[in-house]
């Protein structure tokens, strides 16, 4: 299967809420973690509940306080994993916001470190 992503995904665990409509109609938000951003996607841990593949949701950033990022995304695959529950988002509309302030910004941590801050090996 071809590679359809349109950039590098970033390993970067950042504090996210998500919040969508359940088949009801009931709101529902949950609070949780990235496990990686793309620059029109991202992987989030969610603890608790999971929305359907399908739901559109509604994604905050609350990594950095003073410059939150607030993006519609839809839900395009879940890891119903016991341990690990994980859903996978597509971003709905302008991603500009998302790619400046939650994308670049994963890149310019993750650049910022020294090997030895995430190596195992010494």
């Amino acid at each position: 299967m071809p590679e359809r992503r349109l950039g590098a995904r970033h390993p970067i665990s950042f504090p996210i809420r998500v919040e969508w409509k359940d088949e009801s109609g009931t709101d529902l938000a949950e609070e949780g973690l990235t496990e990686n951003v793309g620059p029109t996607g991202t992987l989030i841990h969610l603890p608790r509940s999971l929305p359907n593949v399908g739901s559109k949701v509604s994604l905050t950033v609350t990594e950095n306080p003073s410059n939150q990022v607030t993006i519609d995304a839809q839900v395009i695959r879940l890891e119903r994993n016991v341990a690990h529950p994980q859903v996978a988002l597509q971003l709905v509309g302008s991603t500009e916001d998302w790619e400046k302030n939650v994308w670049q910004y994963a890149a310019d941590i993750i650049a910022s470190q020294k090997p030895e801050e995430f190596d195992d090996w010494n």
